[in-house]
C-alpha cells in the first residue's frame, strides 16, 4: 500500500511533546518517564493510533507506547490526539531495533494487523517469526503477553506456530473475533475490515510459565 506523504511531517513531530525523540536514553528506566510503575503495554505498528490510543484513555493504571516506523503515518497519529494523555507516548521506530530501547520492561506486546509479508523469502520479517520473539524475550519483564488480530489466515496459522515452538500457551483463540466476541477497541484497519464482513483473526499467547490475567482493549 502505498503511503500518502504528509508536507509538513517533521514540523508536526518536532512540536510534538508526547513522540520520543530519542528512545535509547529511556532504556531500562522507561517507568522514570511515565513516573509510576504501571505496567507498560506496547503496540508494534499502530498505524494512525486510534487503538493505543483509546486504551490509553480507558485503561489510565497502564502506560501505553505506541511504535510506528513511518514518519508520515506518525505524524497523522500525533494529529489525532486532541489532548496529551500521561500515560501514553509515541516512538518512531522500525521494530527490529526494538530490544535496543526495552530492557525486561513490558508486560504485553499489541500486534494489530501487522504486515504479513506473504513471500516465503521474507517470513523473518513478520513479527511474529522466531527472530522477533527472541527480540521480544529481552523487553519483557516478567509478564510475558503477546496479542495479535489479523486479518490473514495465512499470516495467522503462520503465527500460532511460531508462538508455541517458542513455548507460548494460546490462552484465547478466535477464528471470527466480531461474531464471537466483539472488542471494544478497534483498528482503523479492523474497521474498514469488518464494515466489508471479513473475518477477524485473533490470539493471546501467554509464556507457559505464566497465568492469564484478561486482557485489555478487548
Amino acid at each position: 500500500m502505498r503511503l500518502r506523504n504528509v508536507k509538513n511531517k517533521e514540523e508536526i513531530m518536532n512540536q510534538c511533546s508526547f513522540l520520543i525523540k530519542d528512545a535509547s536514553i529511556y532504556k531500562g528506566k522507561w517507568h522514570t518517564l511515565f513516573q509510576n510503575n504501571n505496567p507498560i503495554y506496547i503496540e508494534i505498528g499502530m498505524g494512525k493510533g486510534k487503538f493505543i490510543r483509546e486504551n490509553a484513555k480507558r485503561f489510565p493504571n497502564i502506560n501505553y507506547i505506541g511504535i510506528e516506523k513511518f514518519d508520515s503515518i506518525i505524524a497523522k497519529a500525533i494529529q489525532k490526539v486532541d489532548n496529551p494523555l500521561p500515560n501514553l507516548y509515541f516512538i518512531r521506530l522500525d521494530a527490529k531495533e526494538i530490544d535496543t530501547i526495552f530492557d525486561h520492561e513490558i508486560e504485553n506486546i499489541y500486534l494489530n494487523f501487522s504486515d504479513p509479508w506473504p513471500k516465503k523469502r521474507h517470513h523473518l520479517r513478520r513479527l511474529s517469526s522466531s527472530s522477533f520473539l527472541e527480540k521480544y524475550d529481552k523487553i519483557f519483564s516478567k509478564e510475558k503477553r503477546i496479542e495479535m488480530r489479523t486479518d490473514n489466515q495465512e499470516l495467522f496459522e503462520y503465527s500460532l506456530l511460531s508462538f508455541s515452538e517458542k513455548g507460548y500457551t494460546l490462552k484465547e483463540l478466535s477464528l471470527n473475533l466480531h461474531k464471537e466476541n466483539p472488542p471494544l477497541i478497534t483498528t482503523e484497519y479492523e474497521d474498514r475490515f469488518t464494515s466489508k464482513d471479513m473475518p477477524i483473526y485473533y490470539v493471546m499467547c501467554q509464556d507457559a510459565c505464566q497465568s492469564s490475567k484478561g486482557r485489555k482493549g478487548k
